[in-house]
């Protein structure tokens, strides 16, 4: 069974960088013609599912516009999960979860367990009650090939103060980075990707935030394309070395499309993201 991090990087030669959000906001429902209920939800999912296969490698349903629904809006996020991963599409669940000891065990189990209801390929997760915490959640990812990505430097500008905030002469976000590469090398078999990767916002400026390179290399799961401002064109200057490892994620820019322009939006953005790619170093 391959790695999560070797799938990954399998997927970003074979298919590119796109990720395709799948965000049931309230006004796109409205837009899609759809009902602001799970319902809803469930077919808005479908129909990005359908038209991401074939077109890009990776989805990243937000879990919360589904638990806004409660039980049948879970239910829907099952079957959403479910017809992506049959769709050979590599599936990030967004549910950015962070606990301690058996409680953040229990969030792995429920989204990394191979037959789970919630089973996706990776799981998006927080490292503010420290990264020691996540172990077993990390832990049963590798167990299963899964993956995570654990935030690091988000593109939002809440988060500027507290990420960039400096203990021992280095930012927390690139303490978080090094503590995580660290496990990755102790884990990750020579030569390969590490399966632990990290949340990098696209409009993150590396320098400002007191990141650099790391090693081994690992997927860096990338929100603020499109709808945030950045562009496909400028992946490779932001990112630079690390630009092999990036999955491109953009939700509204994509989904404003509606049902019909659907396709053709995901196949001009995945074409987009694999021509900034062109020239890119292997990592």
């Amino acid at each position: 069974m391959p790695s999560f991090g070797e799938r990954v990087r399998a997927v970003l030669d074979a298919r590119g960088p796109l990720c395709v959000g799948i965000d049931p906001h309230l006004p796109l429902l409205a837009q899609w013609g759809l009902e602001a209920d799970a319902a809803g939800a469930r077919a808005f999912g479908l129909r990005v599912v359908e038209a991401a296969a074939g077109r890009a490698g990776f989805v990243k349903p937000q879990v919360s516009f589904y638990e806004r629904f409660g039980s049948a809006g879970i239910a829907a996020l099952e079957d959403v999960l479910a017809a992506a991963r049959a769709a050979d599409l590599v599936v990030i669940a967004d549910a950015k979860r962070g606990d301690i000891g058996s409680t953040m065990d229990a969030y792995g189990a429920a989204w990394l367990t191979p037959g789970s209801p919630l089973e996706a390929d990776a799981l998006t997760v927080s490292p503010y009650l420290g990264v020691g915490a996540l172990e077993g959640t990390l832990a049963l990812a590798d167990e299963h090939g899964k993956g995570a990505f654990v935030l690091a430097a988000t593109s939002n500008p809440e988060a500027t103060a507290l990420q960039r905030a400096t203990a021992d002469s280095s930012s927390v976000a690139a303490a978080i980075v090094a503590e995580v590469s660290a496990r990755n090398a102790r884990v990750a078999r020579e030569g390969e990707w590490g399966s632990t990767g990290f949340v990098i916002g696209a409009t993150v400026d590396w320098h400002a935030a007191g990141l650099a390179p790391f090693a081994p290399p690992a997927p860096i799961l990338a929100p603020g394309f499109g709808f945030q401002g950045a562009a496909a064109a400028a992946l490779p200057e932001v990112f630079r070395e690390m630009a092999p490892c990036v999955i491109a994620s953009e939700s509204r820019s994509i989904l404003a499309a509606g049902p019909d322009g659907l396709a053709q939006a995901i196949a001009g953005a995945a074409a987009a993201y694999r021509g900034s790619s062109e020239g890119e170093a292997d990592v």
